[in-house]
């Protein structure tokens, strides 16, 4: 490693969650110009064109495992994308944000289940549990409504429920990804992976939607920063970085993924969040910065948006 690789890594890995985290807004103005499966579609289908061209020239042949591993990281990444996509027509974008975060928190929770285990040291510990105690605090009192009584599961919007299964896939793809990453080189998993969720996009789009799109500038600017920028060079971004970074550093970075959500959806569309949302988000992160200051998850969320 060379003298100015480290801060360099530094710099593109939060350039990066800086892009992850304005996705939110842009995500949320373009589904007004396209239905969110179709959205999808296109960005993974242009990701993965993006790299197959730089890419091509250093793959060798791919084998049968690390075609079933490409399809098992990119059926997580779809149920992700399409939780949180979805999710983003009935909730903020800074909500979603805060609560996709979350998700940092779920991996170690996740990793007690014994076949989702990557390795002996991910078994959750106290910190990471009371960390999730914390995060599902905030998360209550950033997506239940003030005074709400009676049935408090029914008071939570359809956006929040959506964002919350988003969190769950995401977590997945995490765990998916630390195990297939082992055996898979990083170029080939990131064509893989985007690949097959275009394949299983384009086989759940008639089921998901009546899919419709208009044209617009908007629209345009915000395939081509999720496609190529939040994706494509996103993740050969992230795969190096994290060559170089320790774990903790890398994860700490990316919980400022909720923070640029929100201030890009208060600059832009002029979300704000109430005392008790301000309350709840800076719960979610709190906890996430708890569980990360002695959980090192082997591999960092990889989209956030």
């Amino acid at each position: 490693m060379t003298p100015g690789q480290k801060p360099r890594a530094y710099i593109l890995l939060l350039a990066v969650v800086c892009v992850w985290g304005s996705t939110f807004v842009l995500v949320k103005t373009a589904l007004i110009d396209i239905s969110p499966t179709l959205f999808n579609l296109l960005r993974m289908a242009l990701a993965c064109t993006a790299l197959l061209i730089a890419y091509r020239p250093k793959l060798s042949t791919i084998t049968r495992w690390q075609w079933a591993g490409g399809a098992v990281v990119g059926a997580c990444l779809t149920v992700g994308y399409q939780f949180q996509t979805i999710g983003l027509r009935y909730t903020t974008a800074s909500k979603s944000g805060f609560i996709t975060g979350s998700v940092v928190v779920l991996v170690p929770l996740l990793s007690a289940i014994p076949w989702l285990r990557t390795s002996a040291s991910a078994r959750p510990d106290l910190r990471s549990v009371l960390g999730a105690v914390i995060a599902f605090i905030g998360l209550a009192l950033l997506t239940v409504p003030s005074g709400a009584n009676g049935d408090i599961l029914r008071s939570i919007n359809l956006g929040d429920w959506l964002t919350l299964g988003c969190a769950v896939g995401f977590a997945l793809h995490i765990l998916a990804l630390a195990k297939t990453s082992r055996r898979v080189p990083y170029h080939t998993l990131a064509i893989l992976q985007t690949g097959f969720a275009a394949l299983f996009l384009a086989i759940c789009l008639p089921a998901f939607e009546r899919p419709f799109l208009h044209i617009t500038p908007r629209l345009v600017f915000a395939l081509a920063i999720t496609a190529f920028l939040a994706t494509a060079v996103a993740f050969s971004v992230q795969s190096w970085a994290q060559s170089i970074l320790p774990a903790t550093n890398t994860a700490l970075l990316l919980t400022m993924e909720p923070v640029f959500a929100w201030f890009t959806s208060f600059l832009v569309l002029g979300e704000r969040l109430s005392g008790r949302g301000m309350a709840g988000a800076g719960l979610v992160l709190a906890g996430i910065l708890f569980t990360e200051l002695r959980v090192r998850p082997e591999i960092p969320p990889a989209a956030a948006a």
